[in-house]
């Protein structure tokens, strides 16, 4: 291995630990609590270690949310997998979203509600961030209805789970009717 490989390796393996220690952090404190000095002290490196990775907190928030999108796509692709039928599938999928957000706050809040400094829904948007549209997708388009395009009614489905999963989060609905409203977003929104 030459010496410009090992210190790759060494970056990469620098970066992944500064992710994963501000995930670490932002779950444990919230994103307040995530600051360089923090990281920094956490790591055992310099802030101008830091700086030599991502240029701030905001870059850090959108290396957090990618690698947090690439997750959910795996988590919805899989409990979908697992579904038989469309509607199994649309409620699995369902279901693996919103847990996503309760088990995962702070990596959801990551992509979805911090600016991260990433695109959404534009020609450069990040692959990572295309591939969870596309999980999402890949169920809800079977079953959008004749005549509606399939990503317009990915795109309602996934604003209406985002909405249950920030009101629900911020105990701003009753938890008790968790599963009446999932069987109502499938059974009312999907055409099956």
């Amino acid at each position: 291995m030459s010496v410009q490989d090992r210190k790759q390796r060494e970056r990469a393996e620098r970066e992944r630990l500064i992710v994963a220690t501000a995930r670490e952090l932002a779950e444990q404190q919230g994103w307040d609590a995530v600051t360089t000095r923090r990281l920094a002290e956490r790591i055992e490196y310099s802030q101008p270690v830091l700086y030599s990775h991502f240029r701030g907190k905001r870059e850090i928030i959108g290396a957090v949310a990618l690698e947090g999108a690439a997750e959910l796509a795996t988590a919805v692709r899989a409990e979908a997998a697992a579904a038989d039928g469309p509607r199994a599938r649309v409620a699995a999928l369902a279901r693996a979203y919103l847990d996503f957000a309760v088990r995962k706050p702070a990596v959801y809040d990551a992509i979805f509600q911090l600016d991260g400094g990433l695109a959404f829904a534009r020609e450069d948007t990040p692959a990572q961030l295309k591939d969870t549209f596309a999980a999402l997708l890949e169920s809800l388009g079977e079953v959008a209805g004749e005549g509606v395009h399939p990503g317009v009614f990915t795109e309602l489905f996934w604003a209406s789970l985002h909405g249950l999963a920030t009101l629900s989060r911020a105990g701003r609905l009753p938890p008790e009717y968790t599963e009446q409203r999932l069987d109502l977003l499938v059974d009312r929104l999907a055409v099956l």
